[in-house]
């Protein structure tokens, strides 16, 4: 994997690049959408893309790992052949949703037992294993396994937590060098920035990240609950020591808001279920604000989904139209909706970029993020 520099705003951190990977070159800014069990829900890859467009998706390693299983995959010939998608693809090592099954799961310095959200199963998660899990899925870019501390919590907890997810880390970067790429294409292996709301133990977290000199580094722990200001503080601080010359990726951020702003602090890649979540609930993000499609005030607008936006979707249907299909329970409703969110955000990237080449991104940011957060 390389990575390239290609922009630079004189007014702030922003800057754009390009990660040439093995499946494709991934201009940045990105936005990714998400793909957790091999599929981007409710829409067909047709339309993703065709008419999204993304760069790079991501799928979720712990949930592949319970359905369809490892097995399946490295039969098919790796998830890219699995699923029908010949772009970049990266997987998130299972560490969130470990996280959030912390009601059935029990953490230990070996690794992670945890029950099945499926099935109430048994399974053990360790470092080595999850290496070894995404290389037989086969992404692009894989993550290492870490700890995703709760909002809020203590600091001895933090420091103690921190303090696993580097051991972990260390040892899926020995696990990653004595293993080999299962398929004919090359894998990139990104560490985690962890150390919740605390500055000291998220410096100590980036250099250590720093020192393990891999391809590109992640910052996770955010965007769980913690106020804007201090993801944006956590974020600035972090990106200011990691290396400018690798790919910066602020995992699960998050509103068009968020990444306009995070961008602004130095970082390239993003990943989020917003624009897909929310579309299936009626939630649409629009270049002049968000639109809860369900209101009975949308029932009878002629107008397009979004005057701004692209002729494929947000010109062909109107509101009225969409809004129709949502209250007879339609699923074209959702699946027009998610198309829409996600063309929405990487029309957004697209944006960005344009904006940071043209040394005018922090004026277009400002009134970007004052439009996009206004509920029409």
């Amino acid at each position: 994997m390389q990575f390239t520099l290609t922009a630079r705003d004189q007014q702030s951190k922003a800057r754009t690049g390009l990660i040439t990977t093995d499946h494709g070159t991934i201009r940045t800014p990105v936005f990714m959408p998400v793909g957790t069990a091999a599929t981007v829900k409710a829409i067909h890859y047709k339309d993703l893309e065709e008419v999204v467009d993304p760069d790079i998706i991501l799928a979720n390693t712990y949930h592949l790992y319970l359905r369809p299983g490892t097995g399946i995959i490295v039969e098919s010939g790796g998830i890219h052949r699995y699923m029908s998608w010949e772009r970049p693809v990266l997987t998130d090592s299972g560490g969130y949703q470990v996280y959030s099954l912390s009601d059935r799961r029990k953490l230990n310095d070996e690794g992670v037992t945890f029950r099945s959200h499926i099935d109430g199963s048994a399974h053990f998660f360790s470092p080595e294993h999850v290496t070894d899990i995404q290389r037989m899925i086969g992404a692009d870019i894989i993550m290492a396994f870490d700890e995703c501390t709760p909002y809020p919590c203590d600091y001895q907890y933090a420091k103690k937590s921190l303090a696993l997810t580097h051991k972990w880390l260390e040892r899926c970067c020995i696990q990653f060098s004595n293993t080999h790429d299962v398929y004919p294409y090359r894998q990139s292996l990104f560490p985690i920035v962890q150390g919740s709301i605390y500055r000291d133990l998220r410096e100590a977290s980036a250099h250590f990240v720093s020192e393990q000199d891999l391809e590109g580094n992640a910052i996770g722990g955010l965007s769980v609950g913690e106020p804007a200001d201090t993801l944006y503080e956590i974020t600035e601080l972090v990106c200011s020591i990691l290396p400018e010359q690798k790919p910066r990726y602020l995992m699960g951020v998050g509103t068009p808001a968020n990444i306009l702003e995070c961008i602004a602090l130095g970082v390239d890649m993003f990943d989020c279920v917003m624009p897909t979540r929310n579309a299936r609930n009626g939630m649409l993000f629009t270049m002049e604000g968000i639109i809860n499609i369900k209101n009975k005030k949308w029932a009878s607008d002629r107008s397009p989904i979004d005057p701004d936006g692209d002729a494929f979707v947000d010109q062909r249907y109107s509101r009225a139209y969409l809004r129709h299909l949502f209250t007879a329970g339609e699923m074209l409703g959702p699946m027009i909706a998610t198309i829409h969110n996600l063309r929405f955000y990487t029309r957004l990237m697209e944006e960005a970029r344009k904006h940071i080449a043209g040394q005018t991104y922090v004026s277009w940011k400002e009134q970007m993020c004052a439009k996009l957060q206004r509920r029409l």
